[in-house]
């Protein structure tokens, strides 16, 4: 069933054009819609017309119409007058909210075939069959986007993802939970994960522009079949649940673009305290005082260039190179020296996921 909001939109754009009056019930006589102040008087009426084999009666001034739902009786449209011309612009809005009404059927329907696709609770024939009746095609390539919200029914970021993509008639906008979008987007046989990426940064900069919500954007790698896309569904939410683990600083992630977080991702709680211990003697990287961190940052991002990074902090070099010998008498790892970086790199990376992993036992 449409909203009523659309039959009030539908009867209005009628009259602006026709100057005709018109109202929408329920077969029970109940206003849903209406451009009339008062028809209270034709409650008893519409009831009455509902239970008669008539398609269309003039009753009380008004031409009366019955609007059909696949054979099923959904709604009574009354226009106001009983001439020949009232009666043609009653029969086009029938025509218009019957066809409404297969146009949000098809879409509904759709919807949840999607919503099923994604989550495989469809069997393989059944992706074929629907896919077949609802006209989608089944050997295309396509990705899955995910835009997690900031806040729970955000309608108006998803207004906006309808809007930026509504010209495009094979991309479906869904949505699982609360906070996430699902787009699923037809890709074209020249586009790459560029491309992909492109698309992401313009729904990001699209919703911090129209719909003021700062979003997190995933998506996983572009699969060749529809029977597939359930996969990169999943990968979209491995990339979403990695990227808020080791680069928060992201608000774009790729699954085909994780790099060591997604081995990370992978190991037991056990195997993480164990190299934590290993490293770090029993000691967790949270001790490190904020200097020491932002120091510890910093030399990283300028791939260990001591010169570079005395500059950006702001220190004398000699300053950084006595924090820097501070840190090796500490932990035994001379960030200068390339395996002992990246050994102090993952050992940061290992600790951040074990204090995920901790917030989930709470």
């Amino acid at each position: 069933m449409i909203s009523n909001q659309i039959l009030q939109d539908t009867i209005d754009g009628v009259k602006n054009i026709t100057r005709a009056e018109l109202c929408v019930m329920d077969t029970e006589g109940k206003i849903l819609a209406s451009t009339i102040r008062d028809v209270s008087d034709c409650e008893e009426a519409v009831a009455n017309f509902a239970e008669s084999p008539a398609e269309s009666q003039v009753m009380k001034g008004f031409h009366f119409f019955k609007i059909y739902d696949e054979n099923e009786l959904e709604y009574i449209l009354l226009v106001k007058g009983e001439a020949d011309d009232v009666y043609v612009i009653g029969k086009m809005v029938v025509f218009q909210i019957q066809n409404l009404l297969v146009a949000y059927k098809e879409r509904f329907d759709k919807d949840n075939f999607i919503k099923n696709l994604l989550l495989d609770n469809l069997l393989l024939v059944d992706i074929y069959n629907r896919a077949k009746k609802l006209h989608i095609e089944t050997d295309v390539k396509r990705v899955v986007f995910i835009i997690e919200t900031k806040n729970e029914k955000d309608t108006n970021a998803l207004e906006t993802i309808r809007t930026l993509f509504a010209s495009k008639s094979k991309d479906f906008i869904t949505a699982v939970d609360e906070k996430n979008i699902i787009l699923v987007k037809e890709v074209k046989a020249n586009e790459t994960y560029e491309d992909m990426t492109k698309t992401a940064k313009v729904i990001v900069d699209m919703l911090n522009t129209e719909a003021m919500s700062s979003v997190n954007v995933s998506f996983g790698t572009i699969v060749n079949e529809i029977k597939a896309v359930s996969r990169s569904y999943k990968e979209a939410k491995l990339a979403l649940e990695v990227g808020k683990i080791f680069y928060s600083d992201r608000n774009i992630i790729s699954y085909s673009n994780l790099g060591i977080g997604r081995l990370i991702y992978q190991l037991p709680k056990q195997l993480c305290e164990m190299f934590i211990k290993e490293i770090f003697d029993g000691k967790s990287p949270d001790e490190f005082d904020e200097e020491t961190i932002t120091t510890i940052n910093k030399f990283f991002e300028n791939n260990l260039n001591v010169s570079e990074t005395s500059r950006q902090l702001y220190i004398h070099r000699n300053t950084l190179v006595y924090r820097l010998d501070k840190l090796q008498k500490s932990t035994g790892l001379d960030l200068r020296i390339f395996e002992d970086a990246i050994t102090f790199k993952i050992a940061l990376m290992v600790a951040k996921y074990m204090r995920y992993m901790d917030s989930l036992e709470y």
